[in-house]
C-alpha cells in the first residue's frame, strides 16, 4: 500500500512519517478484468487510487454507446469530487486488467485536508489539468474531423518536450475500440484512418499496439 500513497502526485510531497498517517486510512480491494468498480449514480464517498492494473473511466448515452473519458495509470485516482461535498458519480469505473485500488473514506480525506493543506492546492492543479483536457477533447469532437482528432492524439502521446522531426515510438495506451470511443467514431475507422496514415508515410504500425510515428508530419496534417 505504500506505493499508492508514495506514488501519488496528491501525497508524494509529504514527509515519511505523514505518508504512514495515510497509509493506515488505506484500505485495498482488487478488481478482476471488466469488473466495475463504480456506477454512474453510485455515492461518490471516497478517492480510489490505482495501485495496479488499469481502469477506464466512461460514460453511456441513452442508446448505451460508450464514451470513453480516461485511462487511469498506477498514481492516478477517481472519486476526488467526494474530497469537497456528497455526490453521486456521473460515469463508470471499470478494471481493464486485474487492478489492485486503494480507497481512502470521504472522513479520513477530510482529516487529512485540514492537517496538510498543500493537498488541497496538489488536488486543485489537478482538477485544472483535468478540465483542460476535457475541454480540448470536447472541443476536438465538435470541430474537427476524424483524420485530425487521430493526429492530435498521436502527437498527444509522443509526450511535450519530443523533437517532432525525428521519428519515434510509442506504444498506444489503450485498444483501438477504446480509442474510438475516446475520439469519437468507430474502431473500423481508427483502422482504416490508421492504414491511410501509414500509407502516406506519416506512421509505421507494429505488432502489440506499437507504432513508429513521424510528429512532424502528424503537425502538418493538424494545421
Amino acid at each position: 500500500m505504500h506505493s499508492c500513497v508514495s506514488s501519488v502526485p496528491i501525497f508524494n510531497h509529504l514527509e515519511k512519517e505523514q505518508m504512514a498517517e495515510i497509509m493506515d486510512m488505506v484500505q485495498s480491494l482488487i478488481y478482476k478484468k471488466g469488473e466495475i468498480l463504480y456506477h454512474a449514480g453510485d455515492p461518490s464517498d471516497s478517492l480510489s487510487i490505482v495501485n495496479k492494473g488499469k481502469i477506464k473511466i466512461y460514460r453511456l448515452s441513452e442508446s448505451g454507446k460508450e464514451q470513453l473519458i480516461r485511462i487511469l495509470h498506477p498514481g492516478d485516482f477517481t472519486g476526488e469530487l467526494a474530497l469537497f461535498t456528497e455526490t453521486i458519480h456521473e460515469a463508470y469505473a471499470e478494471a481493464m486488467l486485474e487492478t489492485h485500488v486503494c480507497i481512502i473514506k470521504r472522513a479520513d480525506l477530510h482529516t487529512l485536508l485540514l492537517r496538510y493543506p498543500t493537498i488541497s492546492f496538489k488536488i486543485l492543479a489537478e482538477f485544472a489539468a483535468r478540465l483542460e483536457q476535457s475541454e480540448k477533447q470536447t472541443t476536438n469532437l465538435a470541430t474537427e474531423k476524424v483524420e485530425k482528432r487521430i493526429a492530435l492524439y498521436l502527437i498527444e502521446c509522443l509526450g511535450e518536450g519530443k523533437d517532432l522531426k525525428q521519428p519515434q515510438e510509442i506504444k498506444l495506451p489503450m485498444t483501438k475500440k477504446d480509442l474510438a470511443s475516446y475520439l469519437g467514431t468507430t474502431p473500423e475507422t481508427i483502422s482504416r484512418k490508421l492504414s491511410d496514415f501509414e500509407e502516406q508515410g506519416y506512421i509505421e504500425q507494429k505488432p502489440q499496439n506499437k507504432m513508429k510515428v513521424w510528429g512532424h508530419a502528424l503537425a502538418e496534417l493538424t494545421r
